[in-house]
């Protein structure tokens, strides 16, 4: 069984015998796989895998696939320009205190908000396309104080903080915001979990892309995306983990 995907807050999408199927990774459930060789995902293709047997994770350079529109900047990358549809420019708080401007199209804020792993976020404009948007985005994202990416790491080293409440109402002073958002993902840390890579344990909970998972006494913190491309064994291996601050006092 390869992992050839995610579903943020879900689960694994995991080959076997060239069908693609989802191992639930919710609250609660229990993980029981070690990891084996790693490689080229592949692609799916109307439900079924094509496998790859390129050594490069998780995708080799044929199946890489890089969304154009995510680095528009107002100038269309395509031969012909599709976001004919309302765009909303959002901004988002990740803890403690990364402030990040974004677009989306306007009927996927929520979703889009959710799938970052937000703690908090405003809608301040609505676009009538995606290359105003995308254009407006741009210059923002020059200012002192804002972002347009957020890495993984980032967003690992804010769980179980608060966000800075004080920088997030300077940030959104200037702007007239159409909607707000507060985000809780029901994790409940008391302190930062360890990141790891590994598929064994019980799911605390998602946030973002980040998969939360109690073992041995410790939470750790997972990226999904650096799960997708290893095999899956029935045998978790015994090795030592690092282990929480909090492990310790149990």
């Amino acid at each position: 069984m390869q992992v050839v995907g995610y579903e943020t807050g879900e689960g694994l999408y995991v080959e076997s015998g060239g069908a693609v199927e989802l191992v639930s990774a919710d609250a609660g459930d229990d993980l029981a796989f070690g990891l084996g060789d790693r490689r080229c995902a592949g692609t799916v293709h109307e439900g079924d895998h094509i496998a790859c047997d390129a050594a490069d994770a998780p995708y080799c350079e044929d199946h890489s696939h890089v969304w154009v529109c995510a680095r528009c900047t107002g100038t269309c990358l395509k031969d012909e320009m599709d976001c004919h549809e309302e765009h909303a420019m959002y901004l988002a708080a990740f803890a403690p205190d990364v402030l990040k401007v974004g677009v989306t199209r306007l009927w996927r804020l929520e979703t889009r908000l959710r799938e970052q792993g937000a703690d908090r976020a405003a809608h301040v404009r609505t676009f009538p396309d995606g290359r105003v948007a995308r254009e407006v985005e741009a210059e923002l994202a020059t200012r002192d104080g804002l972002v347009d990416r957020v890495r993984v790491p980032t967003k690992v080293d804010g769980l179980g903080r608060d966000v800075d409440a004080t920088a997030w109402e300077t940030v959104l002073d200037g702007f007239d915001p159409i909607e707000r958002f507060a985000f809780d993902y029901g994790l409940d840390l008391d302190e930062r979990p360890v990141a790891e890579t590994m598929a064994a344990g019980t799911v605390r909970g998602w946030k973002g892309r980040v998969l939360v998972i109690d073992r041995g006494g410790s939470t750790y913190a997972v990226d999904a995306r650096d799960l997708v491309g290893y095999e899956l064994t029935e045998d978790v291996p015994a090795r030592e983990l690092q282990s929480s601050l909090g492990a310790f006092g149990r």
